[in-house]
């Protein structure tokens, strides 16, 4: 009895996939990264998802070389989640590009704005619509 249920356990363990992808809010966020032109594509997610088929290559793709090494061990039956692990770790590795990528996006423009503001460039008025712009543009 003990056995079967550590047999149902680990099983459920091994094919519940290892890399860990996007909650609903950071996938709603990425989602709007992706619309307003702003997410970068730093890993391929179908690509990880293909390379998942491979021993370990979907987790080796989404940097995660400790499961990489797990799953390559799993082989044949981590083909059923490697892909899965390979596509969340690509599209998690994205959105957290992404995620830096515009803030230091915003950071620059916000230093620019106020370095014209310092340099008798703008107005203050035009300061704070420029600030307002571009918390609008990097609004994620």
């Amino acid at each position: 009895m003990i056995k079967n249920f550590i047999f149902v356990g680990l099983i459920a363990l091994l094919t519940s996939g290892c890399a860990t992808g996007l909650n609903s809010q950071q996938s709603a966020q990425y989602n709007s990264m992706e619309a307003r032109g702003l997410a970068v594509q730093e890993k391929n997610p179908t690509t990880g998802a293909l390379l998942g088929i491979l021993p370990g290559g979907g987790s080796f793709y989404a940097r995660e070389p400790a499961f990489g090494v797990l799953n390559l061990l799993f082989w044949p039956l981590s083909i059923f989640w490697d892909p899965v692990s390979g596509y969340d770790g690509a599209t998690r590795i994205n959105y957290n590009f992404s995620k830096a990528q515009i803030d230091n996006d915003k950071r620059e423009a916000e230093k620019k704005l106020y370095r014209d503001y310092q340099d008798g460039l703008i107005s203050e008025t035009a300061l704070a619509r420029g600030m307002r712009d571009i918390e609008d543009k990097y609004r994620y």
